[in-house]
């Protein structure tokens, strides 16, 4: 049995702090949570989206009941075809975090790797991501190539 399961609505306030999470990770970051409020009623609506574009994989914390040790969130676009691509859907990854706490477990690899099974499901036929210098590793071993710019890119 996989640890890793979809986000549902009930997760939208842990999904937001481990969101944080991350954004107070990235250079510039000023710590602020005032969007949350705002934001936690649309996200509720779409992690309740079962067929939607959007989709929250998640592992629980192991210590804390309640509390989420791991996400991963994506997106199907589509974008007009082309070679390599001729039906124009593109996985767009972001928001992976883990708890400080439950980090060095696996929990980012498998979360992200159900991810990729959606993309897959949904007719994805790349999927894109902006690496932290921390992360590229466990991208580029999942199959993910750099492009000329920051964006990285795994053909499916």
């Amino acid at each position: 049995m996989s640890l890793v399961r979809r986000a549902v609505p009930e997760d939208a306030p842990e999904v937001l702090r481990l969101r944080q999470v991350m954004i107070d990770s990235m250079p510039g970051s000023d710590g602020s949570t005032g969007w949350h409020a705002e934001s936690l009623p649309v996200l509720r609506e779409r992690l309740g989206e079962a067929d939607g574009d959007f989709a929250a994989f998640v592992v629980d914390h192991p210590e804390r009941p309640g509390v989420l040790g791991a996400l991963v969130v994506g997106t199907v676009d589509y974008r007009i075809g082309k070679a390599g691509n001729p039906r124009g859907l593109a996985g767009y990854v972001f928001s992976v975090a883990t708890d400080p706490e439950a980090r060095r477990r696996g929990y980012a690899r498998a979360c992200m790797e159900e991810l990729l099974i959606w993309f897959r499901e949904r007719g994805a036929g790349q999927v894109m991501l902006t690496a932290s210098a921390e992360a590229e590793p466990l991208y580029a071993s999942l199959g993910f190539a750099h492009k000329p710019d920051p964006t990285m890119i795994l053909k499916l």
